[in-house]
């Protein structure tokens, strides 16, 4: 093999970790071709995302274990071909004529999932369903409404067997695990950012699979993972307001220390519940801190040698791929944080309530900064959405 992909050393340190895309999978032929375009060395980039993924390799074959969207980035398969989904759209509504815009909505984003999941299905099959699952999203404008994220979770999953659902780190999402755990539908639990939430999430799959077998539930085609979005945790919550607010500077590197923090205690966590059977899933990572002028990624150097899904949207790829090639990774998931920065981060109570187990109740979550934040984001996008489908159906019904 001719040079490594800095992916490729990571997934090294531990390769029962897993590398996912984070995005459809039906626009990674558009970005692969971007990505080959722009590059110094074409060769070795060709390589390097053919390794990635490509068709026509094994399944086996493919780095790419799975899959993550969500309203953004299955928004983002629109745009990446708006004159076919254009079509697409509108050859809908002259079939069903006049539907509801939400009702033509929910059946796009289905066939987005759908074509993603038939994309992977053959690393699932090949993999005996322990690998190649697409994580297809409830809508987060109806995150604490239990009885219809159910009813969606179900509905998705009814497109592919590998379908996993992501739902929302809310109290009532954690019902909604609960129950989708016990009819053997895979989980991805995301809107989680603190211990509390990861907590929530495990003791909802126990009960869950202590349900499904009492009932004779076939689990072999379910898994279990727990989200922790990264960078949001520390840049959209309330860690530099509140440290602000008490006289306390933040460099960067520190608030990158808050989020791996908080990562590194939930491996723990996960490593000591035998009864938890699922892995922790790292997204929203960034290249980031520059120390001495250069440009690092914490999020997966400090937690390099964990048996975890680290999941890579494109932008974050392109950062790795083309600006990367000089980190180097060993296995430091269980070293700690450095003792002076973390009694500084314990002086915020936006982090010392994160980081504690019982730092929050359930109804908390609802409310917590970076949740609302997030979700607030992810509903524009479905509402984007929806207004994409609202003008097809204002030109044939209007």
């Amino acid at each position: 093999m001719a040079s490594k992909s800095i992916v490729e050393g990571l997934w090294e340190v531990n390769p029962e970790a897993e590398i996912w895309w984070d995005s459809s999978p039906i626009i990674y032929d558009n970005w692969r071709a971007k990505m080959i375009e722009r590059a110094a060395n074409k060769g070795e980039m060709k390589n390097w995302l053919d390794r990635l993924y490509h068709k026509d390799n094994s399944p086996e074959k493919n780095i790419f274990r799975g899959v993550t969207t969500n309203p953004p980035l299955s928004y983002n398969a629109i745009k990446d071909n708006p004159d076919y989904w254009t079509q697409w759209v509108d050859q809908l509504i002259a079939k069903d004529r006049c539907k509801d815009s939400e009702v033509v909505f929910w059946e796009t984003y289905k066939e987005i999932v759908k074509r993603g999941a038939e994309v992977y299905r053959p690393i699932f099959e090949a993999s005996h369903y322990k690998h190649g699952y697409i994580s297809g999203q409830v809508d987060p404008r109806i995150r604490d409404d239990v009885k219809k994220m159910v009813s969606q979770g179900i509905e998705l999953h009814s497109l592919s067997p590998n379908v996993m659902i992501k739902v929302p780190g809310t109290a009532e999402g954690y019902e909604v695990i609960r129950q989708l755990t016990a009819r053997g539908i895979a989980t991805n639990n995301t809107l989680a950012f603190i211990i509390p939430q990861f907590i929530a999430c495990m003791n909802a799959v126990v009960a869950g699979i202590k349900e499904a077998k009492a009932k004779g539930v076939d689990l072999s085609r379910w898994r279990s993972v727990i989200t922790a979005m990264s960078a949001r945790y520390g840049t959209l919550g309330d860690l530099q307001k509140e440290a602000m607010e008490r006289n306390i500077e933040l460099s960067e590197a520190e608030i990158r220390w808050a989020e791996i923090a908080i990562f590194k205690k939930a491996c723990l966590l996960v490593k000591e519940n035998h009864d938890y059977p699922g892995k922790m899933l790292l997204c929203s990572m960034r290249m980031s801190p520059q120390i001495n002028g250069e440009i690092r990624s914490w999020h997966i150097e400090m937690i390099a040698g964990a048996n975890i899904v680290y999941t890579c949207a494109p932008p974050y790829l392109e950062g790795l791929l083309e600006k990367g090639q000089h980190l180097e990774f060993r296995d430091q998931v269980e070293e700690p944080v450095p003792q002076e920065v973390m009694e500084k981060l314990m002086k915020i109570p936006y982090f010392r309530r994160g980081y504690a187990e019982d730092g929050y109740t359930h109804d908390e979550f609802n409310i917590h900064p970076a949740l609302v934040a997030t979700a607030k984001e992810f509903s524009g996008a479905t509402q984007s959405m929806v207004d994409f489908v609202s003008k097809r159906v204002a030109k044939y019904c209007g």
